[in-house]
């Protein structure tokens, strides 16, 4: 059954390495739906978050592919049931009148979101969460009229005592 993975991985904090993981994922067919790299604790590594469609079989090969390059410390396939996931977005969205302002800030304070930015035509709102529920915010502003929207694309930690370390 074909579905969203996320994969968490432990890279070298080196330049080109995101590079040849997009460029293995292109070589071998498979779509990279969202991408996130950051630094850890270790100014050694970077954590990089990937999301993939597919059924068990394509997971599985992309986590070899990923096992397979040098730079790739350690692969984990994340449960979402036992993880934190979450996206940023910042949406501008077009407010020309005060009735228009207060519903986008209402909807906004309904969504936890924050406005963080105001001009005399737009807000710009700052949202986290879940796909799902960012989705659910750019549809309900698209009525208003979508200035413009960046996602960030998904990150992942998994709860509790559960770590993701480089293999010893």
């Amino acid at each position: 059954m074909e579905r969203e993975h996320v994969l968490v991985a432990l890279v070298e904090n080196k330049p080109g390495v995101m590079q040849r993981i997009s460029g293995m994922f292109a070589k071998r067919g498979f779509n990279i739906e969202t991408i996130t790299v950051g630094p850890t604790e270790s100014q050694e590594l970077s954590r990089m978050t990937l999301v993939v469609k597919g059924d068990e079989r394509v997971l599985e090969q992309v986590q070899k592919q990923l096992n397979k390059l040098v730079e790739v410390i350690k692969v984990s396939d994340v449960d979402p049931n036992e993880s934190v996931i979450r996206e940023l977005c910042l949406i501008k969205v077009h407010t020309p009148d005060q009735h228009a302002r207060a519903q986008v800030v209402q909807y906004a304070h309904i969504f936890r979101a924050h406005v963080v930015d105001v001009s005399p035509e737009s807000l710009m709102i700052e949202l986290t969460g879940d796909s799902d529920k960012i989705n659910a915010f750019i549809e309900l502003m698209r009525g208003f009229g979508i200035k413009e929207l960046a996602r960030t694309g998904t990150t992942a930690m998994q709860r509790g005592a559960k770590i993701i370390e480089p293999k010893k």
